[in-house]
């Protein structure tokens, strides 16, 4: 039986990627820094292979320690998504620098470490596939969110260099770019009054939100080694359409009637 790592495993994208995998014949490794009794409950009360691990994925002893449970148990992870993040919605000139450090920490800090511990198994078996969760953001510039946006570039950047590195040693790298997605992180962004649901309905060409599952079956797609293993450091956009639309959104909204 092959193995996964999910970061961020408790809800969303992360669950439900967790969840699909799980479905399609691997044991899953859910991490998340919030207990997963619950999430480990509903995929074994399917049969399915699942183990939780709670911890920061920022911290360096909690990589090293997650490695060292997955060398022990499974020699080294098939798949390995980076998907733990968090969102910060402030103009750039309030940011506070403990602000920035935290959202790099999440975003990017967690996914090189990652990638580092666990892809040093996969190097010594000269196979594996890592999945980095990035965003639109990671694309685009989106006005308030700079710390965000700089986490997600740069784990582009990370997925692209990773790539570089060790595609020719049997490990692959790829990212998927989500755009909004109807997730909990969502709900409490929403919250702050920063957008509603019409603004992203309004700007997506499909005129509605990613579902986590949408998200969770193109991670699935890049990290399958046996069909689509000669894909290596892409960053795919799972948007609706929003980064191919240079529409303004008046003409857009039009063409939907």
């Amino acid at each position: 039986m092959k193995t996964a790592v999910v970061t961020g495993a408790a809800q969303g994208v992360g669950f439900a990627t967790a969840l699909l995998l799980a479905r399609q014949g691997f044991e899953v490794v859910l991490t998340d820094l919030q207990p997963l009794d619950a999430q480990v409950a509903k995929l074994t009360g399917e049969g399915l292979k699942a183990r939780g691990v709670s911890g920061d994925v920022s911290s360096e002893a909690f990589a090293q320690s997650l490695a060292e449970t997955i060398g022990k148990d499974y020699g080294a992870a098939d798949v390995l998504v980076n998907n733990a993040g968090i969102s910060l919605i402030c103009p750039a000139e309030e940011t506070t620098l403990a602000q920035w450090r935290r959202v790099m920490d999440i975003n990017l800090q967690g996914p090189f470490l990652l990638s580092q511990a666990l892809g040093v198994q996969m190097l010594a078996r000269r196979s594996g596939s890592i999945v980095n969760v990035a965003s639109i953001a990671g694309l685009r510039g989106v006005i308030h969110r700079s710390a965000y946006n700089a986490s997600k570039h740069g784990l582009i950047g990370l997925t692209r260099t990773l790539a570089a590195e060790w595609g020719g040693r049997g490990v692959r790298v790829n990212a998927v770019c989500p755009g909004w997605i109807k997730t909990e992180m969502d709900i409490a962004d929403q919250g702050s009054g920063a957008y509603g649901d019409e603004d992203i309905i309004n700007r997506v060409p499909m005129a509605r939100f990613a579902r986590p599952e949408d998200v969770a079956a193109t991670i699935a797609f890049l990290a399958d080694s046996e069909k689509n293993g000669f894909i290596n450091g892409v960053s795919l956009p799972v948007d609706g359409g929003w980064t191919a639309d240079a529409s303004w959104d008046d003409l857009r909204i039009r063409t939907l009637g």
